[in-house]
């Protein structure tokens, strides 16, 4: 059996609805079951192409937040390819289970939603989970909500495995009678192809790169290499630099204006920053992950600000261990 989970969220530390995909992942490889995780956001210039995904999977998780009002930019992204370019027999036979965590008004709102947005497409929902999250750490470790999370991920298999069937309903009429998908008759090789030209835009995109390429090659030949100073931020991080003792921690510092992300290493209370190359960034295994404007990061150096203020107003934007993130106004302190 294969499952495959479509997180619709931003990616953020704080997400309760990262929380409870994880928690659920786990129950259904304890149960053998193999299963695919895709964080939609990291896939923004390529949404149209994800149904292609779903042709090997037994079931699908939807998961979203509702920070603000309604299930997101990106699910919606998704489901609308999932329209355009999803492969509808597959559909008809495939479950769906929506998980919609909510730190603001409009979750159970946000579930039908999904499971309405299924029926359309010809898919068979599943009772699903929707909560709203208040504070993160105690719902956490409320053993009560993760028995009931674990009991839908065991839900979910036995449906799959039992192939429970449902009764009709008027979304599945509405579809057949009055909704269309397009004009054209495509086959669904034909529409799988049409997913991956409207998603190209990655020939641009490396005309740009080789472009770029050349211009630096150029500018090194004639001695005025367009390299980026290597130094920016890395002396204000060594001279503001608290030392702490048995702290191991990796930062990776992605800033806008900067061609490479700044890693900050911190092993067994040494420090050590620098700029590394892109390929050399992917391979570092990042404790935290950050990305922000060249005016956030001179605010905090300046002492205008923190990581942790910048974080919280969204100014910066982590991913990884929350704790490790919070130490970084501890070994850093700009006054």
């Amino acid at each position: 059996m294969k499952i495959n989970i479509y997180y619709g969220g931003r990616g953020l530390l704080d997400d309760p609805t990262l929380y409870v995909i994880n928690k659920m992942q786990e129950v259904l490889q304890e149960l053998r079951v193999t299963v695919d995780r895709y964080d939609i956001h990291e896939y923004k210039n390529s949404i149209s192409t994800l149904p292609q995904t779903l042709k090997d999977a037994d079931g699908i998780i939807l998961a979203t937040t509702v920070e603000w009002l309604g299930i997101g930019g990106y699910m919606q992204q998704f489901l609308d390819a999932c329209w355009l370019y999803g492969d509808k027999e597959k559909l008809q036979n495939m479950y769906m289970q929506p998980v919609v965590m909510s730190t603001t008004y409009g979750e159970r709102e946000a579930e039908i939603t999904l499971a309405n947005a299924w029926d359309i497409l010809g898919g068979l929902p599943c009772n699903g989970i929707c909560a709203y999250v208040e504070d993160l750490v105690s719902f956490e470790m409320n053993e009560e909500y993760s028995s009931i999370i674990e009991k839908k991920a065991e839900n979910l298999y036995r449906t799959i495995s039992q192939k429970v069937k449902g009764l009709p309903t008027s979304n599945q009429a509405v579809t057949r009678s009055v909704l269309r998908t397009q004009q054209m008759e495509l086959t669904p090789q034909e529409t799988e192809q049409l997913s991956k030209y409207v998603a190209d835009d990655t020939y641009v995109k490396k005309q740009k790169e080789d472009i770029e390429e050349l211009a630096s090659m150029f500018k090194d030949m004639l001695g005025q290499s367009g390299q980026e100073d290597n130094r920016d931020y890395i002396i204000d991080l060594e001279s503001h630099y608290v030392k702490k003792e048995d702290f191991d921690a990796v930062y990776q510092f992605r800033i806008e204006g900067k061609k490479q992300p700044l890693v900050v290493k911190i092993q067994d209370g040494e420090l050590l920053c620098d700029y590394e190359t892109q390929e050399e960034a992917d391979l570092e295994e990042a404790d935290v992950s950050a990305r922000m404007t060249a005016s956030v990061m001179e605010n905090i150096i300046a002492g205008r600000s923190t990581f942790q203020g910048a974080f919280m107003t969204g100014d910066m934007t982590a991913k990884g261990n929350f704790k490790v993130l919070r130490m970084l106004d501890e070994i850093f302190i700009f006054e």
